[in-house]
This record gives structure tokens, sequence and C-alpha cells, in this order.
């Protein structure tokens, strides 16, 4: 009589195990995720303005919430690819400068569907805090100042939260893998 194999089995459901911890993992994070959008959606409509500099420790405090910086000796126009109020794809006009306090801050001033750099003199821009704590998406006002259409808004909803996907394909590996193992120990024990 064949008899199950005692190392064979402990390695799969050790496997088994580990995978089921990473699903359950990934519903935490999901949890995490939710929590953390839901406070980017309360900073969209925060009234008070985040002061600019912002130290790289609060960044994720401040996403999404309205910022002015004194941008004083910007850079020469770096058009990167970017999308307008109207969701059409286009060239965000980027600047960098030099913020309050010599603090380095980028400028999104606006969007064209033209590449041609833009030139942008500096001085007080608002705007909201997107995609890390020197990046500002300035306001339409300033863009159309500047000869330009308003750049889309940062928007916490464009955010990937996927998992609960990763939570469903790890709990799906731990149960295919149980299921060939088990098609696998019950073939040696028939044959």
């Amino acid at each position: 009589m064949k008899r199950i194999p005692i190392l064979p089995t402990l390695i799969v459901l050790a496997a088994c195990a580990i995978m089921i911890r990473l699903g359950f993992w990934q519903i935490g994070r999901l949890h995490q995720k939710e929590a953390m959008l839901a406070r980017y959606e309360a900073a969209i409509d925060a009234k008070a303005v985040v002061q600019f500099p912002i130290d790289e420790a609060q960044t994720s405090a401040v996403l999404y919430r309205r910022s002015e910086v004194v941008c004083i000796n910007p850079s020469a126009d770096r058009p990167k690819s970017g999308e307008n109020a109207a969701g059409l794809a286009g060239w965000a006009h980027v600047f960098g400068c030099t913020g309050t306090y010599g603090t380095p801050a980028t400028i999104v001033l606006g969007w064209s569907a033209d590449p041609r750099p833009r030139t942008f003199n500096g001085g007080r821009v608002s705007g909201v805090i997107a995609y890390g704590p020197r990046l500002v998406v300035v306001d339409p006002a300033l863009s159309a100042a500047a000869g330009l259409q308003p750049n889309a808004m940062p928007d916490p909803r464009d955010l990937p939260n996927n998992h609960l996907a990763y939570a469903v394909q790890w709990f799906a590996f731990a149960a295919v893998a149980l299921v060939i193992y088990g098609l696998a120990v019950r073939k040696r024990l028939q044959g």
C-alpha cells in the first residue's frame, strides 16, 4: 500500500498557507487604500490652502489639496504628454522653478495640442498638489492667461485600487495548488 508523501505534502500545505496569508494581506491593503482614497476625496473639497514648501514626510497628507507658491526663476518649458480638462490627449506644459524658501517646485501651467514650448515668467501660482509634494497643477485662470487650456486636474479616482483582484488571485492560486496536488496524490495512491 502506497502512503501519502510527507515532505511534499508539507511543502504544498506551507505554500498554500503563504498564498492564503498573502490574500488576506491584500484585503488589508484594500481597506487601507479605500481609506486613503476617501482622505484624498475629502482633500479636494477642503477650503484651507496648504502652505508651500511641503515636507516630503507630509506628501500623503497634502495630495489633492489647494496650495500656493511663488515661482521664481522658472526653467524652460518641458512639455509632457497629458490631458486637458475635457479629457483630450495633448501636451502638459511643465516648468520647474524655485519656490518659497528656495524649495524646488514643479508647475503644470496648462495644456495644448501643440508641443512647442511656452514662456512662463514666474510669479504667484495657485493650484492643486498632485503626485508629490512639489508638483502643482495650476488653476484654469492662470492657464488661460498663458494662452493654454486648463490641464486635467488630478483626481484620486484615477488611482488604481486592485487589491481585491490580487486577493482573489492568491486564494485561487492556493485552491489550484491544492487541487493539482490532490489529483497527483490520488493518482499515485491508485497507481
